[in-house]
């Protein structure tokens, strides 16, 4: 039987206009196994420890920048007497989406399984990228016009500069293997990954397995698999779970009528999307709406 540990639904600022939230937090006595369905980074400023993605180990101290994707087991240690300060950076994957270098951004995801989730960064570095963290989170805290635009221009540059870094570690890797006469491991590509961006990315359109497995020629029951494995949830249900969440924050965020909304988050039809709606939430899509603006006042 497969394992799913802790599973984090949200983070604040998650049903926004702008889905991201950062923050430096001080961990003492590590942090157990859990998983999540957005996007996070981490960079450690003090403090030395240990972290595990899916099960493989490496440790943490200043300069360490870890990234992490949906539905990865991730579980932080600290070491005796140590405390581990650093940043968390929790994101809507739809934020990467949006930027004008969106192939790239794509490139950044997909390219992840293949690449280390984390980098350990020298003195240097890990000064510039301390700094940017520093700058960012004070635009984080202010309230400055065009806030959004600058935030998502500097998480842009952290991870392209983290994306730098590893692949950059990569090569280096790759070059001392062949000094040493020895063929570099062949990497097995895992199709979950993928596949779980491919579903991230299209959620809002007409979706069916039998789309997945004409695109990454396997077939349905592997494609089901495949996302049983990663999400502990179904197709269907990982689709409805996505696209029930978008219409949250549509709800809040937006004037849209509630079945304007229903057909951005990919339903044909608004009865369809009002009972999905009603049997994950407990509430219809109106009521909804009005209990969340009556809290925000």
């Amino acid at each position: 039987m497969t394992y799913f540990p802790m599973y984090l639904k949200d983070y604040p600022n998650m049903h926004s206009m702008f889905p991201f939230h950062l923050s430096l937090n001080q961990i003492d006595n590590g942090y157990p196994a859990h998983r999540h369905d957005y996007l996070e980074f981490s960079y450690v400023i003090s403090g030395y420890g240990s972290e595990a993605i899916n099960g493989i180990h490496h440790p943490m101290r200043p300069g360490t920048f870890t990234f992490l994707l949906p539905y990865q087991i991730h579980e932080l240690f600290t070491d005796p007497g140590e405390s581990l300060v650093l940043y968390n950076c929790m994101f809507s994957m739809d934020l990467l989406m949006e930027t004008g270098s969106k192939l790239e951004m794509e490139e950044l995801l997909t390219d992840s399984d293949e690449l280390s989730a984390f980098v350990q960064l020298g003195d240097e570095d890990h000064q510039r990228i301390k700094l940017l963290m520093e700058e960012t989170i004070l635009e984080y805290k202010a309230n400055e016009p065009k806030k959004s635009s600058l935030l998502k221009a500097k998480l842009t540059e952290i991870l392209i500069r983290f994306d730098r870094f590893r692949r950059l570690e990569q090569q280096i890797s790759q070059i001392d293997t062949h000094e040493r006469d020895t063929p570099p491991a062949k990497i097995r590509k895992n199709p979950r990954w993928p596949i779980i961006h491919h579903i991230q990315r299209s959620y809002q359109e007409p979706l069916m397995l039998a789309d997945l497995s004409r695109i990454f020629a396997l077939s349905m029951s592997r494609i089901s698999e495949c996302i049983k494995e990663t999400t502990g949830q179904t197709f269907v249900q990982y689709l409805n779970d996505l696209r029930i969440r978008h219409a949250c924050s549509l709800l809040i965020s937006t004037e849209m009528s509630v079945s304007e909304i229903a057909y951005e988050v990919g339903y044909g039809s608004y009865k369809t999307f009002s009972k999905l709606f009603r049997d994950q939430k407990g509430i219809v899509p109106t009521i909804y709406r009005k209990q969340k603006m009556a809290s925000e006042q």
